[in-house]
């Protein structure tokens, strides 16, 4: 446990946080309300705040979000085929290769609550 305690300090580099990373998954089993699963909570509360400070999380793509939000909802391509009023609208759009029209767009936000912002971009 002497190493463990050891690396509960700030982690400020990227040494750190994989020294933490691995201390962590080392050691992720420990009981909680032990002094070793104190340890490791303390550990995860400071990897998540570096997390968040340095290591920057992607915006899905808007075919990616539309995926998530099918998944959420238990849709099935279908569903999907039924609001966009083709199968092979559906098909090729789940596919990457039909862009979102303006349309489907609006469509899709309204009818399945994803954000505009997350089905207007490059992807």
């Amino acid at each position: 446990m002497k190493s463990l305690a050891g690396i509960i300090k700030p982690i400020r580099t990227k040494k750190d946080y994989r020294k933490a990373l691995e201390a962590l998954d080392k050691h992720f089993d420990a009981k909680r309300g032990t002094k070793e699963g104190d340890l490791i909570e303390v550990l995860a509360v400071l990897i998540e705040k570096y997390e968040a400070e340095n290591v920057p999380i992607e915006a899905p793509t808007p075919v990616e979000a539309i995926k998530f939000r099918m998944e959420q909802m238990g849709w099935e391509q279908k569903h999907l085929a039924n609001l966009l009023g083709s199968r092979s609208r559906a098909s090729e759009l789940l596919a990457g290769s039909r862009p979102l029209s303006l349309k489907m767009i609006r469509l899709v936000h309204t009818e399945m609550g994803i954000p505009a912002e997350s089905l207007i971009g490059t992807g």
